[in-house]
């Protein structure tokens, strides 16, 4: 009898291509491998492609095409945000104020330490608004911050939707506020694109930029079933950036380089698809739901080993679930359960392979639980089998 299907329930670190993805892909390699920057008839065919994936990232992200950058993906869209508002200038402006950068450790990897860095090098000065045990950002302590702060805001950062927790950002309340106080805000959206819907787009406000709840909001392809090494930018009409990167004058000078129409055409397929997919990823729900009272369930009776779901008390995406597990560490739960055929993870996929806690659970919740904790995520290919047999391999694990 041969190995049973490995199950994957880490879709939230990486969702697999759709296969009118890889088909698309295929077929763009072969016929469009041109340079899209070249004006010859290859050239012209290639660059087609590129455009028509930056119309398709532009309607799902309520935005006019012209204002979609792509970027390598997400970490490098976020960089190109972030860095943008401070540019070259250093920590004090010729009239002596600091500029601001406000944000929290609830944030990816991508932008904390980014933060991190251009504190480090002197460009900016960065205010960490406190967050709930419920995974949700201060609003209180983001009022007062930004009140604090008035003109040396330089930018407000906020994800849409938390990436190990799935806890969903009150991004219409974070957005008024930063624009009460003139601070330009920057969106994490990577876990949010297809899985939510944003009201101002869905109300059919999509191009009036004042509407939506950023300036800049990143994207990244292989989060939505598209193909990994593509992502974008998108900012509002006329925003000031400024490139990380130097070289070509490709994405209007602001990330050179020369872009895949494969990947580009990929990337379309699945946006296109991302802004269908809310109502399909929301009948996830029963099954996360399902899941999680299971998991929760198993050791109900010994409080001093019962798991806990974090986040639960807020808003959240319906396919993700993080529990801690007291007495366990993470990774090493993680590794229990990839040998009983359940792949799973312990925070961010950018620091997996790491022994240190999750950041986002670490500002909820303290160490303790940021080392046990764990989290699973669904897709829209998981089915009642996969969950049984998921609660079966967690049960062998945490009871033996």
């Amino acid at each position: 009898m041969g190995k049973s299907r490995q199950i994957y329930l880490d879709w939230n670190a990486t969702t697999p291509p759709l296969a009118e993805v890889l088909d698309a892909m295929r077929d763009a390699a072969l016929r469009a491998w041109g340079n899209p920057s070249s004006i010859h008839t290859h050239g012209r065919a290639a660059r087609a492609i590129v455009e028509d994936a930056r119309a398709a990232v532009g309607a799902l992200c309520g935005a006019d095409a012209r204002d979609v950058v792509f970027t390598s993906g997400a970490t490098e869209a976020n960089n190109l945000a972030i860095r943008s508002a401070f540019g070259p200038s250093p920590l004090r402006e010729r009239n002596g104020r600091e500029r601001w950068l406000v944000t929290s450790r609830l944030e990816h990897p991508s932008v904390t330490r980014v933060a991190e860095a251009l504190e480090a090098e002197g460009k900016a000065t960065v205010r960490w608004v406190r967050v709930h045990g419920s995974g949700t950002l201060d609003l209180d302590d983001l009022a007062h911050t930004l009140s604090d702060g008035q003109e040396r805001i330089g930018l407000v950062t906020a994800q849409a939707v938390n990436h190990e927790t799935g806890v969903v950002q009150p991004l219409d309340e974070i957005a008024t506020l930063a624009r009460s106080h003139g601070a330009r805000i920057h969106v994490d959206a990577v876990q949010a694109w297809g899985k939510i819907r944003f009201q101002q787009l869905e109300s059919g406000l999509g191009f009036d930029p004042s509407a939506l709840p950023w300036d800049t909001v990143s994207l990244a392809g292989h989060k939505i079933r598209g193909p990994k090494g593509i992502g974008a930018l998108v900012a509002r009409p006329g925003l000031a950036l400024e490139p990380v990167l130097v070289g070509g004058a490709q994405e209007k000078g602001l990330r050179p380089g020369t872009v895949d129409p494969a990947l580009a055409t990929g990337l379309a397929v699945a946006a296109r698809r991302a802004q269908i997919s809310p109502v399909r990823w929301s009948e996830i729900a029963a099954l996360r739901d399902a899941f999680e009272s299971a998991l929760l369930a198993m050791l109900a009776r010994d409080p001093a080993r019962a798991p806990r779901a974090i986040g639960a008390s807020a808003r959240r995406v319906s396919h993700v679930s993080t529990l801690v597990w007291p007495g366990w560490v993470g990774a090493e739960l993680v590794a229990a359960l990839d040998l009983e055929g359940v792949s799973v993870s312990s925070g961010s996929a950018c620091s997996a392979g790491t022994v240190e806690p999750s950041p986002v659970v670490l500002a909820m919740l303290g160490p303790a639980d940021a080392s046990s904790s764990v989290r699973v995520s669904l897709g829209d290919e998981t089915t009642m089998d996969d969950i049984e047999r998921a609660i079966k391999a967690f049960h062998r694990v945490v009871t033996r």
